[in-house]
Formats: C-alpha cells, sequence, structure tokens
C-alpha cells in the first residue's frame, strides 16, 4: 500500500529508545504511514538487536518491533552527534524517548531545549516512574511497573508468590498509553491551535490505569483482590479446564443465558432451570453461581475430563457457548481465524529467507496500516537523514570519521 494511503501519511516522528515501551510505541505510528527515524548509538545500537531468538546474529523480534522504520546512528556524547540529532528533532511532528528522567536535560535535549527550536513538538516520554515525584530518578523496567502497578500481585495462584505474564505487558501497556497521548496531543494542536506539550506516561501507572475496581473497592469496603488462579471472582463460570488428552480449554459461561445453555449441553437441566429461594437467585444469576463455584468448576473440571477437546469444543460451539483451546504459536499459524484476518504477513530475512510475522492492528477499513519492510540494519538510513538536513557528502564523512554518528 502506497504511505500517502495511511492514516499518518506525512506525520515525522523521531524515536530516542531502546527495548519495548519506546520502540512499541513508534512501531505503531510507522505501521500507519509516519515517517520515524530510529536513532541509535553507533557501537550496537538498540540492545533489542540482540535479545530473545537471534537468526544470523539478529534478534527475530528486531525485525517486527523496527518495521517501516529507518534507522539512523548518533553518538549522543559527542557535540556533533547531539547536534544532528537536535536538528532531526527540529523538524518532527512528535519525539517518544524512554530514557530515565533527566538523561536528556544534561545533553541539551531536554523539553525546555528542544521547544524552543520546535514549538509545536509533541514529546512523548516514557519512563518507570514519570517525569515529577519522589521515584522519578529511579530505574523502572515494566516488571517493577507491573509489580508497583498492582498487576503481580494479583496474577497467580493463591498459595504461591506472585508471578509474571510470558510477555513484557507493562512495557506495551505504556507504549498504547504513549502513542494515544501523542494522537490527543496532535488533535488539540490542530483543532485549537495550541503548541505542543509534553505526553508522560510511567510505566507503573500505565499498569495502574488498567486495574479495573481495584481501589474503590479497597476504599469503600477495605476489600483487597487476591491471587485467585485462573477463576475471576465475582464472575463464575470463566475458567480453564484440562480435557482427556490433556490439552486446556478455556470456557467463559458467565452470563445468565449463556450459563443455562451450557448447563443444558452438559446434560444438568436441574441446574440451568436451578429456580432458587425467595432471597436466594440460585444459579440465574452470576452471584447465586459464584456463591456454589467450587461446586459448578468440580462439575465443568469432571466434565471436560471424560471428553478430548475436539469433542468438548465442538459441543460447546453447538451449544453456543464461548470456549476457546489455549493457543500455541502453532495453532496460531493454522488457525482459519488468523489466516482469514491476515494476521500473519510474509517478510523476508537479509539473506532471502521469508518468514511471517505478526499483522497489523487495528484494522482500518479505508487506511489500513501495512509492513513496507522489517527492521534495518543499524544506520542503514544515516546518510539519506543526514543529507535531508543538509548535510553534503563531504560534511557526512567528517561526522563519521569523528565517530559523531
Amino acid at each position: 500500500m502506497s504511505e500517502m494511503q495511511k492514516p499518518l501519511a506525512g506525520l515525522k516522528v523521531v524515536e530516542l529508545g531502546t527495548l519495548i515501551a519506546g520502540p512499541f510505541c513508534t512501531r505503531i505510528m510507522a505501521e500507519f504511514g509516519a515517517e520515524v527515524v530510529k536513532v541509535e548509538a553507533p557501537d550496537g545500537g538498540d540492545p533489542l538487536r540482540k535479545w530473545r531468538k537471534l537468526y544470523e546474529g539478529t534478534s527475530l523480534w528486531w525485525y517486527v518491533q523496527a518495521r517501516n522504520k529507518k534507522s539512523v546512528t548518533a553518538n549522543l556524547k559527542h557535540p556533533e552527534g547531539r547536534e544532528f540529532v537536535r536538528k532531526l528533532i527540529a523538524e518532527a511532528d512528535i519525539l517518544v524517548e524512554n530514557f530515565r528522567p533527566g538523561v536528556l536535560e544534561k545533553l541539551g535535549l531536554g523539553w525546555e531545549q528542544l521547544k524552543a527550536d520546535n514549538p509545536g513538538l509533541v514529546m512523548v516520554r516514557l519512563s518507570g516512574f514519570g517525569q515529577s515525584g519522589p521515584y522519578k530518578d529511579q530505574p523502572g523496567f515494566g516488571a517493577v511497573g507491573e509489580s508497583m502497578g498492582g498487576l503481580r500481585y494479583v496474577t497467580g495462584f493463591p498459595d504461591r508468590p506472585p508471578v509474571r505474564t510470558g510477555i513484557s505487558i507493562g512495557d506495551s501497556i505504556a507504549a498504547l498509553w504513549g502513542a494515544i497521548g501523542a494522537l490527543m496531543a496532535l488533535r488539540h494542536k490542530e483543532v485549537n491551535g495550541g503548541a505542543g506539550q509534553v505526553v508522560d506516561v510511567a510505566l507503573y501507572e500505565a499498569v495502574f490505569a488498567m486495574m479495573e475496581s481495584l481501589v474503590p473497592e479497597f476504599d469503600v469496603f477495605g476489600f483487597v483482590r487476591e491471587r485467585t488462579g485462573n477463576i475471576m471472582p465475582g464472575i463464575t463460570p470463566s475458567n480453564t479446564h484440562t480435557t482427556r488428552d490433556g490439552k486446556h480449554v478455556t470456557i467463559g459461561a458467565n452470563g445468565d443465558a449463556i450459563f443455562k445453555r451450557f448447563m443444558l449441553a452438559i446434560g444438568r437441566p436441574d441446574l440451568a432451570d436451578d429456580p432458587g429461594l425467595a432471597d436466594d437467585p440460585g444459579l440465574a444469576d452470576n452471584a447465586g453461581r459464584d456463591a456454589r463455584r467450587q461446586e459448578i468448576y468440580a462439575l465443568i473440571d469432571g466434565w471436560c475430563a471424560e471428553r478430548d477437546e475436539a469433542e468438548v469444543l465442538g459441543l460447546l460451539e453447538k451449544a453456543g457457548v464461548p470456549s476457546s483451546r489455549v493457543y500455541a504459536a502453532v495453532d496460531m499459524l493454522s488457525d482459519p481465524q488468523f489466516i482469514a484476518r491476515q494476521m500473519f504477513e510474509a517478510a523476508r530475512l537479509p539473506d532471502g529467507r521469508e518468514f511471517r510475522m505478526p499483522g497489523i492492528v487495528p484494522k482500518l477499513s479505508a487506511t489500513p496500516g501495512s509492513t513496507e519492510w522489517v527492521g534495518p540494519a543499524l544506520g542503514a538510513h544515516t546518510d539519506e537523514v543526514l543529507a535531508a538536513l543538509g548535510y553534503d557528502v563531504a560534511a557526512i564523512a567528517r561526522l563519521r570519521a569523528a565517530g559523531a554518528v
């Protein structure tokens, strides 16, 4: 798809970020047409290039996280490297950075300096604890944000220590808030004729914002939400069960009508039509089901244990009960829903090998995003970007010889 058909076409974004939060924020923008210039250190670049599984020395994650981005190198410890970056930001609509607060100020690239060069700039600042408060100078990664924001406390089983999810969810949530905040700030500038502003995203706050009714439940009732394993207290039945062939199936039958259909499907009409008492609605509503959740979950566990996954899912689909196998990558790659929705994109690694990467989310009907190229080699676009800023061939060679880029 032509870049000019994408919704963020014409938007210039500079990324001063590494690893997950900042780069994922700009990845979203790049997928939808923004020109994203990623600034990396000349001596190795973003550490994400070496994270997780490597193919020919480069992370496969890198090829996804940096797709559609331009890579330039700049030595921020060198005055001419900083000058290059400052000129680049002076022409940008958005800057995304995830340094510890105060680092860019020491380099002469803080908000006050950049705003003077570019009053319309929107600066997205992603950090562990935000740009203010007593913790602002402390280092903070996604794991810390997930812990302080409340997610880790409620994740796991009650008789075991808190556990993490299988991905860096805190960083990714912060990235989404950063992208939303940047677009809101741009909208304000366009509609109200305002100047740019700072979008300040703290990892712990990004996670905290997702914690549903945790705070009012404690403030009003003194109730502390604890770890509950796979179930959701107050929402019954919603759980994961093991089938006869050792597979895992998630069933969400917590709607009143759905629960009735579920009970009929598993041969328990007595529970489907449980009348309850005058002061007890029985199983007809969620409160009654939740009061008897141990009984209900034991029943469902037993029913699933007597059947293979295919039979369980087939019966539940026929009954209109929400359910799913617990997917691994191998399940996703062959699933007709994933395929129909184009959730895999074919791309090529530098040596020509074809591989699949995740498709673009969300799906826009008129101006969808797409992958134009995979994460580039370190500094692949340095000369191009410098030339666009007015540096000639001799000046570029001099910067490189001086170690500035």
